[in-house]
C-alpha cells in the first residue's frame, strides 16, 4: 500500500505509536507531502528542539521508500475540483489540507490522517 503522511500522523510515529509504527512498516511507499514537510518544519521553529527534530526528520526522508511529494499543475486541477466540492457541500478545510487531498487522489494514495474534516471528501481513499 502507498500512503501519505499527514502531520498528526508523522507526530505519532515520533512518539513511537505503535499502530503508526506497524502502518508504515507494512507500507510499500511512503510519501510525505510538501505541505506536511512545511508544517513539520514551521512547528520545529516554534518549539525548542529545531535540530533535534530536523535531525530525525531527515533520517525519516533518508529511507528508501519514502519521498516527498510535491504539487505539479495537475494538482492545482484537483486541488480546484476538491475545494469546490467541499464549497458546495458547506464544509470548508484548511487549505493545507486542501492541497494534501489533492495530491492523495492525483497519485492514488491512501491518507494516513486522524483528522476527521477529510471525512467530508468520501472518495478519498483513507487508513486510520
Amino acid at each position: 500500500m502507498k500512503i501519505a503522511l499527514d502531520t498528526n500522523r508523522y507526530r505519532d510515529f515520533c512518539l513511537g505509536d505503535p499502530v503508526v509504527l506497524d502502518r508504515l512498516q507494512l507500507a510499500e511507499q511512503i510519501f510525505l507531502p510538501f505541505v506536511t514537510l512545511a508544517e513539520l518544519r514551521a512547528g520545529f521553529q516554534c518549539g525548542t528542539k529545531a535540530g533535534k527534530n530536523e535531525r530525525i526528520l531527515l533520517r525519516f526522508l533518508s529511507r528508501p521508500r519514502t519521498s516527498v511529494l510535491y504539487a505539479s499543475e495537475a494538482t492545482t486541477r484537483h486541488y480546484a475540483q476538491l475545494f469546490y466540492q467541499l464549497r458546495q457541500q458547506g464544509t470548508p478545510i484548511p487549505t493545507n489540507d486542501i492541497w494534501i487531498a489533492a495530491l492523495v487522489v492525483e497519485h492514488g494514495l491512501h491518507l494516513f490522517s486522524r483528522d476527521q474534516h477529510f471525512d467530508h471528501l468520501p472518495h478519498l481513499s483513507r487508513i486510520d
